[in-house]
């Protein structure tokens, strides 16, 4: 019921560039499919000691006026708008205002209490297992691009009865809890969130082209618009977005004014100044068992081959955004895109194996590992490609399925039809051909095939178990059809047969086939539909899809 991500490659009609370092043709080159004149692409701003050593743009902002990007071109930045509201929370910490510890409930004291209290903190780290507006709208039948009101969203919502899960049990991400501080970023200052980070966070810091924007019918002097690919034929589809909602997202911005919000976190001048709100910004949530929730203050850290880095990324319509920061070497890649299929997260490692190779570990570079050696608790030995075929489970309905196409070992990824070879590096190893950024392990050979794949990505480990075949001959796929109606999204889907096919129907979005993952379960595009049963009859369902889980349905 969702899709996203997507690969890219680019490079050389060059735009306009400020600022020449040596290899400035290979990060050129990195951008040659999108560095032409009759299609989107991005801005690139790269960062080191302080200085904006490289910036350019490449393809176009407004395909019907011919518009080239520039570093001073304006993005709407999705996600990433949501530092800017964890640093006006701290701020508002700061003066005294609120605490991270508050209920939330003392801001907007009309939500609903649950079994267990809600807090700001919560909020910042993804562990209130509040449902997620976007994906609620999406189930709803509502399109995102249009202008919906706050109120509408806010009423959505407080009308779920229940949480994902109970709050600091895990990390789910939740565009909800971002719109919500934005709420009480202006409840607790007494102005909205626009105008506090505008006279706090991005004047001082003079960041003259940017803001939150919260009313579409604005204007935004250079604003670059979104697009995506055609599906079946060349050419882009014009994204037109009304979308003005805040916390989640909303900030508009362009290359030289990141830059100058990147440069804060070595010496913070907002607030009372000094490093202790920038070490704030980067503590991880806790967990209730005390384990990391793995989201600081709207920040990720992690690791690169060897190096530390902070960074955040942003979508929304076919815009793609990427703020990566590698805070020992002061090094640090943004990259804002205006077409769907971009993945500026895998372009900035790519800088960033250009201009810091001499730093990096090269992960290809490892020991080949004998057989019977061990490497991360799995047994290395080599495996034939019939036995690694197969369904590989990463969570109910989020299968990777491996097949074999011309003698080569193929990956779908089933929930968003992405897929690739990969190919053996030693052992039971395989990596994407000249990407060794993912691992994928085989492992427990049972049958005459492996039992588990499990992935490497990024310093996270993920185990896939192999999945089952089962008899489902005694299916009557009769007995699923039928309208169901949701309560807390006030909205009747339809399933209903079509070439022996079960279908469901959401508003006025395309039908949608369903694939039977297990007796009275179906999956489609990753989210799960779990029937359920009164006296051996089809009563209802619940919907799992990604960011709400449990979500009722009452058959009508």
């Amino acid at each position: 019921m969702k899709k996203h991500y997507l690969l890219l490659i680019l490079c050389s009609f060059t735009v306009i560039s400020f600022g020449q370092i040596k290899e400035n043709q290979a990060i050129d080159s990195l951008f040659v499919e999108w560095d032409k004149p009759d299609v989107p692409g991005c801005a690139l701003g790269i960062i080191q000691d302080g200085k904006l050593i490289y910036s350019n743009g490449y393809g176009l902002g407004d395909l019907e006026h011919d518009i080239q990007i520039t570093p001073t071109s304006v993005f709407y930045t999705g996600s990433v708008s949501k530092q800017f509201v964890t640093f006006s929370i701290l701020l508002l910490e700061e003066q005294g205002k609120l605490e991270l510890d508050d209920k939330i409930q003392k801001y907007l004291p009309d939500f609903p209490e649950y079994d267990t209290p809600l807090t700001i903190r919560h909020f910042i780290h993804h562990t209130s297992g509040v449902r997620d507006y976007l994906t609620l709208m999406y189930l709803k039948g509502r399109n995102y691009l249009d202008n919906t009101d706050v109120d509408e969203v806010y009423q959505l919502i407080k009308k779920q009865k229940e949480l994902n899960f109970s709050p600091g049990e895990k990390y789910l991400y939740s565009n909800s809890c971002y719109f919500m501080l934005a709420m009480i970023v202006e409840k607790a200052a007494g102005q909205s969130i626009k105008e506090f980070a505008d006279e706090n966070i991005f004047q001082p810091l003079g960041m003259k082209n940017t803001l939150f924007y919260d009313d579409n019918t604005d204007l935004i002097k250079n604003r670059v618009f979104s697009y995506s690919k055609k599906r079946d034929e060349d050419g882009f589809n014009n994204l037109i977005m009304r979308f003005d909602l805040v916390g989640s997202g909303g900030v508009y911005s362009c290359i030289e004014d990141l830059f100058l919000w990147d440069q804060n976190f070595y010496n913070n001048k907002l607030g009372k100044g000094g490093q202790d709100i920038i070490d704030k910004m980067h503590e991880e949530g806790l967990l209730n068992n005390g384990k990391s929730s793995g989201y600081a203050f709207a920040l990720n850290n992690g690791t690169y081959k060897g190096l530390k880095t902070v960074s955040h990324g942003g979508s929304l319509a076919g815009y793609r955004a990427q703020l990566m920061r590698f805070p020992e070497e002061r090094f640090s890649v943004i990259i804002l895109a205006n077409r769907g299929d971009a993945n500026p997260t895998r372009k900035s490692f790519q800088i960033a194996d250009i201009l810091l190779k001499d730093k990096l570990v090269d992960e290809s570079q490892k020991k080949e590992i004998k057989k019977g050696e061990t490497a991360n608790t799995t047994t290395l030995e080599e495996f034939s490609l019939n036995q690694l075929t197969g369904n590989y489970e990463i969570r109910a309905g989020i299968v990777l399925e491996l097949t074999l196409k011309n003698d080569s070992l193929h990956v779908l990824q089933t929930w968003n039809k992405s897929s690739y070879n990969i190919g053996n590096t030693f052992g039971n190893t395989y990596e994407i051909p000249n990407d060794n950024s993912i691992q994928f392990v085989f492992s427990e050979l049972n049958d005459d095939f492996t039992q588990i794949l499990t992935v490497f990505q990024n310093g996270n480990e993920t185990i896939c178990k192999r999945k089952e075949e089962l008899d489902l001959s005694s299916i009557n796929m009769e007995d699923y059809t039928g309208k169901y109606y949701s309560e807390e999204l006030d909205a009747t889907y339809l399933f209903f047969l079509e070439d022996e096919k079960l279908k469901l129907k959401i508003a006025n979005y395309d039908s949608q086939e369903l694939n039977i993952y297990e007796i009275d379960t179906f999956t489609s595009d990753g989210d799960l539909v779990r029937f359920k049963r009164s006296n051996g009859l089809i009563s209802g369902f619940e919907l799992d899809a990604g960011r709400v889980t449990n979500l009722k349905f009452e058959k009508k």
